[in-house]
């Protein structure tokens, strides 16, 4: 059937449709070719999309959406959310049956249908240009479906402004000016429009400072990341990276160049880079994505490496993301499963171990790899230690400390990272949505010589980097030992000393809660920046967890938690980023659904009484309950199995200011070979920080 008119399709309203916001979209088809009983009408959702999913039961509840024809036949809608080939997956099925549909006849589907009782369908929560109702049709009843050269679409736009974000440079020297920025987000965490530019004059004397915006318009204000003071130019500079993350051209949305401008522009990022799934980058867009990152690098301002994402099963190797250090280097794919034809002018590298293999005859393009968690979980018994320089060990997916301490059991010196791995075309500021992405975006601190590809390359290959949440506190660790060797973060140093003096110093974003030292696997210290004597009236209740290590492993705790013989005065949620994920509090009831993908969530209580009374709580994964007097310093743990499914228990200062600390510890007891000495950062917020490990080695 060549050249037969498939029809048509428009959709209405066709204006900007507010993120996150409930509405009702109409959808008509026009058919061109008649379409026989037990034909279809397939329309196709980009399976990134967090929208509300479509329900024809309830009439009342959100979602609803009704089906309609012209034709003497009848309609039957069936949603399936795997019913298409990626990127376009979910999928509106509508069987003609009962008659058929002939040439001129409509199908009319109305997504939100209010007109009993529903609020409407729930839009996706990010901005997307062209959010498309893909159009496919099975005219002859085959079940082979032919795609509408043209289908629907509509722009998704931010919503109201409802919180400020405010971005500093981690480092400046005194008395010189430096830029601020203001970001106007909306509930969905889209930016409402360009960050505005501050000019600041500068700051009089070294130290550490905080500087304060606020949007005149709305009134909306911010306090800034953490700034660091020098006197003299500084020998390392903190560069800030997200080095991961998809666009449309694969399973992502919006376009590589909305990518980079996005990372930019709005990210407020010193360096990115972009990670296609490698059996969707098609042969020309190797070459766009070798455009683009040379188009955008801008020595001084703005650093991109071309790359992407390994993406073979887990046992051929798990997830890679491959970079190159400047452009034309080749790329090996694990497979060609989703290239036209299945070919391409590149040799694929079916598993991790020749991957390794073909990327060390592209010495001259400057190849590095990190081992990550996506979909695919990396298999950590292939490696090459001179490539993989890190462990993603913080993305949108969730938090993996048991990759990277895989990777320490088999005795691997390794950097850690954190990027967003986000398909929103959000990098430097990944919010999760309504969707399967269960945490805030990670980024990664590079301490660098200067902001440019060669001085950046040669950090990451040295581990001068940390990993963060999301958030840009400062992290510094030096160590000393006897003999005189001294070592920063990422370095390798030998010594025949029995002990060494580690020296640590950071500076958060919000009230520091803790600070574990840490040697491979285990905790050697924990630090807090308040004693006992300080505890007061604030309970931390916090879930974590995952179920397994690959796609599954998304972890429900809707539950409760109730305060018998004292009175909550009031809470704060830790790690809520989605409007979806409510929590409330009802008198001395608190309520919330949440889900937990490796990372954490949680509320912080402010009791009317100290020691009085008794926590009980319930959750899917099962319940627990404590003495409020015999809450302490430390967290009390209950464990439900699982990959580190846990609640703890813990108490906080009534007031805790404290955002920098520093400390020392002689790191005793050292094992024979390598002791990765790291640093462990919590933020009563919930925001974590790791930096890459000390290698000393006895």
């Amino acid at each position: 059937m060549r050249n037969i008119n498939l029809g048509k399709a428009v959709l209405r309203p066709r204006a900007g449709i507010v993120a996150g916001s409930f509405q009702t979209l109409t959808y008509t088809y026009t058919a061109g070719h008649s379409i026989d009983d037990s034909g279809y009408l397939m329309i196709a959702f980009r399976t990134v999309g967090d929208f509300g999913k479509p329900q024809f039961e309830d009439p009342k509840a959100p979602n609803f959406c009704t089906v309609h024809t012209t034709g003497d036949c009848r309609l039957i809608p069936r949603w399936d959310p795997r019913g298409n080939i990626r990127p376009w997956s979910k999928s509106l099925y509508i069987m003609i049956t009962g008659g058929f549909l002939d040439s001129g006849e409509k199908i009319r589907v109305i997504f939100g249908d209010r007109s009993q009782g529903s609020p409407g369908w729930h839009v996706q929560t990010f901005c997307e240009r062209t959010f498309e109702f893909k159009t496919y049709v099975d005219p002859i009843a085959t079940y082979q479906f032919k795609e509408l050269p043209r289908s629907p679409e509509v722009r998704i736009v931010p919503g109201k402004p409802v919180r400020a974000v405010c971005i500093a440079p981690s480092q400046v020297m005194a008395r010189k000016k430096f830029t601020v920025y203001l970001k106007l987000e909306d509930a969905w965490g889209n930016p409402t429009k360009k960050p505005h530019k501050y000019v600041h004059p500068g700051l009089p004397k070294p130290g550490l400072k905080r500087v304060f915006k606020k949007d005149p318009k709305t009134g909306l204000s911010a306090w800034s990341n953490p700034i660091q003071i020098t006197s003299d130019r500084p020998s390392l500079i903190p560069c800030w990276a997200d080095f991961h993350g998809q666009s449309e051209e694969t399973i992502g949305t919006n376009s590589i160049d909305d990518y980079f401008t996005f990372a930019r522009d709005y990210g407020l990022l010193d360096i990115c880079a972009h990670q296609g799934n490698d059996f969707q980058v098609t042969d020309d867009f190797w070459d766009r994505i070798n455009e683009a990152t040379r188009k955008y690098y801008t020595r001084g301002s703005f650093v991109t490496f071309p790359g992407y994402e390994w993406s073979g099963n887990t046992p051929l190797g798990g997830d890679r993301n491959v970079f190159f250090k400047e452009e034309g280097a080749s790329i090996s794919r694990s497979s060609c499963e989703q290239l036209p034809g299945g070919k391409s002018r590149f040799k694929d590298a079916p598993t991790a171990d020749q991957l390794f293999g073909r990327l060390r005859k592209h010495r001259g393009k400057g190849p590095f790899v990190f081992a990550h968690v996506g979909g695919r979980f990396a298999d950590m018994g292939m490696h090459d230690p001179a490539l993989e320089v890190a462990i993603e060990i913080h993305s949108a997916w969730g938090t993996f400390e048991w990759l990277l301490e895989e990777a320490f059991g088999r005795g691997y010196r390794i950097g850690i990272c954190a990027n967003s791995d986000g398909h929103k075309t959000r990098p430097g500021a990944s919010y999760p949505g309504a969707g399967k992405f269960g945490s805030y975006g990670g980024l990664t601190c590079v301490l660098a010589k200067g902001l440019d590809r060669e001085n950046i390359y040669r950090a990451i290959m040295a581990r001068h980097f940390y990993a963060t949440t999301g958030h840009r506190p400062i992290l510094d660790l030096s160590l000393m030992t006897g003999d005189g060797g001294t070592a920063m973060m990422g370095d390798i140093l030998t010594s025949k000393e029995k002990n060494a003096l580690l020296k640590v110093n950071i500076a958060g974003t919000g009230p520091l809660e803790r600070v574990d030292i840490r040697n491979g696997c285990k905790t050697i210290r924990s630090f807090y920046p308040f004693s006992t004597s300080n505890l007061g009236n604030r309970i931390k209740v916090i879930w974590s967890g995952a179920e397994v290590r690959g796609r599954a492993r998304m972890t429900r705790w809707d539950g409760s938690l109730r305060v018998n013989s004292n009175r909550i005065l009031s809470m704060t949620p830790i790690n809520f980023w989605s409007p979806v994920q409510a929590i409330q509090r009802k008198g001395n009831t608190v309520q919330w659904k949440s889900v937990t993908t490796g990372g954490h969530s949680g509320v912080v209580l402010t009791l009317e009484k100290m020691h009085a009374g008794s926590l009980v709580i319930k959750t899917a994964q099962g319940n627990t309950k404590a003495d409020i007097g015999s809450i302490g310093l430390g967290p009390r743990t209950r464990k439900y199995g699982g990959l580190n499914k846990q609640i703890q228990i813990s108490r906080l200062p009534t007031r805790n200011t404290v955002r920098s600390f520093e400390c020392q510890l002689p790191i005793k007891h050292l094992q024979k070979g390598d002791n990765p000495i790291y640093v462990r950062a919590y933020q009563e917020d919930g925001h974590i920080a790791w930096s890459s490990p000390i290698y000393l080695v006895k």
